[in-house]
């Protein structure tokens, strides 16, 4: 009995093995997906930032929108007056 139950160690071995080399390819691909990621995420952290410096100057947007409608007041008025309604 003894040489039946020593000679399966081969096979524990092996079978070892594949499942270390599964796990190591597993954490390989996560950290390659991981690299992705980080590599993903600051692209878009430098798309924010275009973002924020473009709109920047919306503050000024107000005065614009509101001579935007007193012109839009003023042209109802010349069109009242040209029609006559």
């Amino acid at each position: 009995m003894g040489t039946t139950a020593s000679a399966g160690w081969p096979i524990g071995l092996a079978l070892g093995i594949v499942v270390i080399l599964i796990a190591a390819v597993i954490v390989i691909v996560i950290v390659a997906l991981a690299m992705r990621i980080a590599k993903q995420a600051k692209t878009a952290e430098d798309a924010v930032e275009v973002v924020r410096q473009q709109t920047a100057a919306l503050p000024g947007i107000a005065q614009i929108n509101d001579s935007g409608v007193r012109i839009l007041h003023a042209a109802r008025a010349l069109r009242k007056v040209a029609v006559g309604k």
